[in-house]
């Protein structure tokens, strides 16, 4: 197990927008994420206060990098889908304190394949 060598950044854009997300993540040098369907809902309050229109259909990126990257990779996103634009994302991360590689084994063919 690794410690603390992580961050796990989260975006929650309007559906179909998650590509945008992970191609400007990838421009600051993050690898690849996991993309969730999620529903969002506000008061209209919260729509008042950001000046924006809710839609209820999300997308959650997760994606997690390097601490080193995380704050470059933030500002990109943001740049690509934030609050400004069609996406209406916000993006945040959490630290992640232990992380491991779940190893998968091959089959024979890829043993093959590797030879």
């Amino acid at each position: 197990m690794e410690n603390n060598k992580y961050e796990l950044v989260i975006c929650i854009v309007n559906a179909g927008f998650s590509q945008n997300v992970m191609e400007a993540a990838r421009t600051a040098g993050a690898q690849g994420g996991t993309v969730l369907r999620a529903r969002g809902s506000a008061n209209p309050e919260a729509e008042e206060f950001f000046n924006i229109s809710i839609q209820p259909d999300k997308e959650l990126v997760m994606i997690l990098v390097p601490k080193e990257i995380k704050d470059e990779v933030i500002r990109t996103i943001y740049k690509e889908a934030g609050l400004g634009g069609d996406a209406q994302g916000i993006a945040f991360s959490l630290p992640v304190t232990h992380s491991t590689v779940l190893e998968q084994k091959k089959t024979d063919r890829e043993k093959e394949k590797g030879k």
